[in-house]
């Protein structure tokens, strides 16, 4: 097992200006070390390393809840959607992650430090060819916080689609499901 560069980021809670069109070419050939410690310098090394090596390179983002994982990743993703100058890169971005809203109704949930807190992991894997143009990607998700469905801490809620159903509870299409008001149904699982 071999680690290479680790990158501490902390989220700012507010936009910044660090991650356009312009910082994206301003890091794109760069070697580590010759700019600032960015995403966008880690997403260049893996990128060099694979195009150089010609082997699969790994990026893990990992932090607690409101860290900024899922939009580093975002990031990363339009980074190599754009030095790998894939056609239409911005619609790269958005198939790979078309499936976020879905699966952050599913898996997401009001946790005492974040209002949408993710509660599941995702595996995104990014498809390149010969040229090492974005060719594809397959995201898989996997729920790691099964207790939630049954109980949950002071201050902290069910997951979304728990609230969404159960406000749905009079469509035609949820009636047999015999659901009621989430706060009757929240009990049944305390």
């Amino acid at each position: 097992l071999v680690v290479g560069i680790i990158l501490v980021a902390i989220n700012p809670y507010k936009q910044l200006p660090i991650y356009g069109d312009a910082i994206i070419h301003a890091y794109s050939g760069q070697n580590m070390g010759d700019m600032d410690p960015h995403i966008f310098a880690v997403a260049e090394e893996a990128y060099k390393q694979m195009a150089r090596n010609n082997k699969n390179q790994s990026i893990i983002v990992s932090g607690e809840s409101g860290a900024g994982k899922t939009v580093s990743a975002r990031y990363t993703m339009r980074y190599f959607a754009t030095v790998s100058k894939s056609s239409s890169n911005a619609d790269v971005e958005d198939k790979v992650l078309a499936s976020n809203p879905i699966t952050e109704a599913v898996g997401n949930a009001k946790t005492t430090r974040n209002d949408n807190s993710s509660r599941f992991g995702k595996y995104t894997e990014i498809s390149f060819d010969q040229s090492y143009q974005i060719i594809g990607a397959n995201m898989r998700t996997y729920l790691l916080e099964k207790s939630r469905v049954v109980f949950q801490s002071e201050n902290e809620r069910n997951y979304h689609i728990f609230y969404q159903l159960c406000a749905s509870a009079m469509q035609p299409e949820f009636k047999h499901l015999k659901l009621g008001r989430s706060q009757e149904n929240n009990l049944l699982f305390i």
